[in-house]
């Protein structure tokens, strides 16, 4: 090789580790605006559940690394050592994501130096090392089990009580909390007040689950009583034997099961039945979640606990056909039923979705020219 390509060869080189640094200062800079965001909960009211399913969203990125990212952006902002060593290029971003789980103030500066000469995946496996909890001896106990349940407060309510030996426990404890976790959080419930909803939400989504793979739709049905009073306008809507329910949780339920309009005279007797709408066929979910794969809602990818949405609401004449179907997931259903936002399927067959005040949702970074007027706009102070 002569003088002069080496020399290139090496310009070359040093222009990538140059080009690294920038790109790691640059996602310093993204990290800080993540924890902020979150801080903040910039997310809400953008079709997240929470800062992680934004960034895995808009960003593009795994869910896994998503939640690692705003992990990491938070326990940088104790770390002084690491995160200016991420900004200096020094250790790249995979590094410092695994490093911020288990790093302290006290270890960072030796960490730094050791993470220079191990591979990512050392040092993920010495970070999974450290957050592994530790098995504890469970006593022998009485083992009775039970569970029971009832409605009260005049129907409105259920109650479920149970009894399970702590093995058995720990077994259902863990699996509604890893499934809480993974469920998408309700607007306005985002606090750590409302862990036990998240709970109980699980718990409806497993038992939801169990029922829909039932070979005998009769057996799995839940029988909903929906009212409208002609005279007064007045709707109203109760699950049969059990409680009432508002009328967008009707809505929801009705676009994803079998409805059938009864007609009543003054003294409550049935006098006319309408048409019976009829859940999408066994084939017919296969062929859309063939066809949509995934939640439809722009970036969510959802797989688990995905419904089938009819765009055209079936009490407004929409049709159970793969046209008017859309496959989305638990969360996004209750947004558009419960939340106010709406979905249309357009001409080329692209799926557009709005805002509860009618604005058409966006998903994604927003383009160049978006982020330099919203910037002129922050620095005249509009």
């Amino acid at each position: 090789m002569d003088v002069g390509a080496h020399a290139s060869n090496e310009a070359l080189i040093e222009g990538i580790g140059s080009e690294h640094a920038q790109s790691c200062a640059a996602q310093r800079r993204m990290l800080s605006r993540i924890a902020e965001a979150d801080r903040r909960k910039a997310w809400e009211g953008t079709g997240a559940r929470d800062m992680a399913h934004f960034v895995w969203m808009h960003l593009g990125i795994s869910y896994w690394k998503a939640n690692r990212w705003v992990a990491a952006s938070h326990a940088l902002e104790h770390l002084p050592q690491l995160s200016e060593a991420f900004s200096k290029g020094v250790i790249g971003i995979d590094k410092v994501v695994e490093l911020t789980r288990f790093a302290t103030p006290e270890t960072e500066k030796g960490l730094i130096g050791w993470a220079e000469e191990v591979s990512c995946g050392a040092i993920r496996r010495r970070a999974d090392l450290a957050s592994r909890s530790t098995a504890q001896e469970v006593e022998e106990v009485e083992r009775e089990r039970r569970l029971s349940w009832r409605y009260f407060d005049e129907g409105r309510r259920f109650g479920l009580e149970a009894e399970l030996p702590a093995a058995q426990g720990a077994v259902v404890a863990r699996a509604i909390e890893r499934l809480s976790e993974s469920l998408p959080v309700m607007p306005k419930e985002e606090d750590h007040y409302y862990a036990d909803a998240r709970r109980a939400d699980a718990l409806v989504a497993l038992a939801s689950a169990r029922i829909s793979s039932d070979p005998d739709p009769d057996r799995a049905t839940v029988v909903v009583h929906a009212r409208l009073d002609a005279l007064s306008g007045e709707a109203g809507a109760e699950i049969e034997g059990g409680p009432v329910i508002g009328p967008e949780t009707a809505q929801r339920l009705a676009c994803n099961a079998r409805v059938q309009v009864v007609a009543e005279d003054e003294a409550g007797d049935p006098i006319r039945l309408g048409r019976l709408s009829r859940v999408p066929s066994a084939a017919m979910m296969r062929q859309l979640a063939y066809r949509d794969g995934e939640c439809r809602f722009p970036g969510c990818g959802a797989r688990a606990f995905t419904q089938a949405h009819h765009i055209v609401w079936w009490q407004k004449g929409g049709a159970t056909d793969l046209k008017n179907l859309l496959l989305v997931c638990f969360f996004h259903h209750r947004l558009v039923h419960e939340h106010g936002w709406g979905v249309r399927r357009e001409g080329d067959d692209r799926v557009s979705w709005f805002l509860p005040d009618g604005t058409r949702y966006r998903a994604g970074p927003a383009p160049p020219r978006e982020v330099e007027r919203r910037s002129a706009l922050a620095a005249a102070g509009v």
